[in-house]
């Protein structure tokens, strides 16, 4: 194993993870906080929520910062690059867990629900990879998130879907990109998790029903992805590149 998967107090491996305020996404901050990171919490604009997140870590003995930037931004998620630098010497991995839903069928979605989505999810993942294609350090690792509602194909979900579509799409192709740099880039595909993005506007018979549909019949949690996401991150991971990992309990 090299130095570079070898973290000490003095010198941690530094994970920037967007969305990290809430859900998977702050899971997955305090997952890597666990395993040694100093962890980049960033968030949109509940900065409540990402407070608490730094607190959890920190309580428990982990390293963590929080900082507000529009992943659809160029400027903003440059400074948020900025920030890890300069308070951790550099970028290790980058987690892209960030992201909005909206459902309704295609012939009566919103288009400004559309354009939304499109800017968070499509353009959100573009910037945000772009940055950690430029600064990660060898050894490093950039894990997207979509969704194995892509295969699915659930009505209701085409907007949302296509998204992340494009996202699979950016990540195959980056991991090639970055030929030579000792980096690795996949996405996770989560299928239904128990988080508010999940579960807001749902009914329980149809969270009963999603949660029944897998094998091991129950929706994922948080805690199941964030460890898919660490075993991609750390040293274990090192030879998957290029793939889309669903972790939805065999649904599909």
């Amino acid at each position: 194993m090299s130095e570079q998967y070898e973290p000490s107090s003095t010198s941690p491996r530094v994970a920037v993870v967007t969305g990290g305020s809430r859900g998977i996404g702050r899971e997955t901050a305090e997952r890597l906080a666990a395993d040694g990171y100093a962890v980049v919490v960033n968030y949109a604009g509940n900065e409540a929520e990402a407070d608490k997140a730094v607190a959890a870590i920190t309580e428990a003995g982990g390293r963590a910062i929080a900082v507000r930037a529009d992943v659809a931004d160029e400027t903003q998620v440059a400074a948020l690059f900025d920030a890890a630098e300069s308070t951790y010497g550099g970028v290790d991995v980058v987690v892209h867990a960030a992201g909005v839903m909206t459902l309704a069928p295609l012939v009566d979605l919103d288009l400004d629900a559309l354009d939304r989505m499109h800017r968070t999810n499509i353009r959100g993942t573009f910037v945000v990879d772009q940055q950690a294609a430029r600064r990660l350090r060898a050894g490093g690792a950039i894990i997207n998130f979509s969704s194995s509602v892509l295969a699915l194909a659930i009505p209701g979900y085409s907007a949302y879907a296509a998204t992340k579509g494009a996202v699979e799409a950016m990540t195959l192709i980056l991991a090639r990109e970055m030929r030579g740099r000792d980096l690795t880039v996949n996405a996770v595909a989560p299928g239904p998790t128990a988080t508010a993005l999940f579960l807001d506007g749902k009914d329980e018979e149809t969270i009963a029903r999603m949660a029944a549909q897998p094998p091991l019949e129950r929706l994922g949690t948080p805690e199941d992805i964030a460890g898919v996401v660490a075993f991609l991150a750390g040293p274990a991971g090192r030879w998957v590149n290029g793939q889309v990992v669903r972790a939805n309990g065999g649904i599909a």
